[in-house]
């Protein structure tokens, strides 16, 4: 397999991104981060997910951030939605993309959704039966692909098990989460050759962390192998907030700067998009988490 001469970027920013921050950002910053990313050509921005505020107080507000984005024609705006309820909200706010999430680790998704894999299956099924019907499309996410907080190394077999059940759901695709970024190149190679088992690398996505500093070297071993699709948060913004010290997405700004030197298109403008990382870290009152932003900030030719 060649490496593909185009890749998506989805940035998570403006929901993975936010989900954990201590202090509530308010609903006028969410809409100018996604404004932002839109204008600088990012094609899909996760803007938001709807989910009970008790549970992710930072994503109160979905329903005011999805009326109030100038949505650009070449941008998609998927939301996470984890059960019916939600979806009856997505639906309201005239959501075209909905995102579901599972785990690869039992105790991961005991911890995160309150259930078994096999419950959250059963779960999600009716959820991406009832989008569908309303004409949405689906998004399967699955964390921990490679490692959890609580069991340590994930086996690919539990990954492929959850990866054939979202394709079986009609996921258009699949996003691969390495939620607390112990990815090494070689392992996310094979964890992704091995998920080709049941979803093919076209409609495979990447979603790595980038704690042990691995996630662009763990993107391009994958990259190699045809996926053509890479989840990352503009800024470096995020974290788990049931992963304890996972660090954040990788940069979208990295991920831009390293496909561009490779002269892979992504249509996205790098200028516009660190401009973005830079205003969303503002907000935040930090430095952006991201060495193409730090470079830029500081002048290095």
């Amino acid at each position: 397999m060649s490496m593909p001469k185009k890749v998506t970027i989805v940035d998570v920013g403006p929901r993975d991104g936010l989900q954990a921050e201590p202090e509530v950002v308010t609903t006028a910053t969410k809409i100018e981060l996604i404004n932002r990313l839109s204008a600088a050509g990012v094609p899909s921005v996760e803007a938001g997910a709807f989910v009970s505020p008790k549970w992710v107080p930072q994503m109160a507000d979905a329903t005011e951030v999805l009326a109030g984005i100038h949505r650009h024609s070449g941008t998609r705006y998927p939301v996470l939605v984890p059960n019916e309820k939600g979806l009856k909200r997505a639906v309201a706010s005239d959501v075209e993309e909905i995102a579901i999430f599972g785990a690869a680790s039992e105790t991961f998704s005991q911890k995160n959704i309150n259930c078994s894999i096999e419950e959250s299956i059963e779960r999600f099924r009716p959820v991406a039966a009832a989008a569908h019907a309303a004409g949405i499309h689906v998004r399967g996410y699955i964390s921990c692909v490679l490692g959890c907080p609580y069991e340590g190394d994930v086996s690919a077999a539990s990954v492929v098990r959850v990866a054939r059940a979202l394709d079986e759901m009609g996921c258009y695709e699949v996003s691969l989460g390495d939620t607390i970024g112990v990815g090494t190149p070689s392992r996310a190679r094979d964890m992704v050759a091995a998920v080709s088992e049941a979803v093919p690398v076209e409609r495979q996505a990447l979603h790595f962390h980038d704690t042990y500093g691995q996630a662009l070297a763990n993107i391009l071993a994958c990259l190699e192998l045809g996926v053509a699709t890479v989840d990352a948060a503009v800024a470096g913004l995020g974290g788990c907030p049931y992963a304890p010290g996972a660090s954040g997405n990788v940069a979208s700004e990295d991920v831009v700067y390293m496909l561009d030197g490779m002269g892979i298109e992504t249509g996205i403008d790098l200028g516009s998009l660190v401009d973005a990382g830079v205003f969303i870290s503002g907000a935040l009152g930090r430095e952006p988490n991201s060495k193409v932003a730090q470079a830029r900030i500081a002048k290095i030719p």
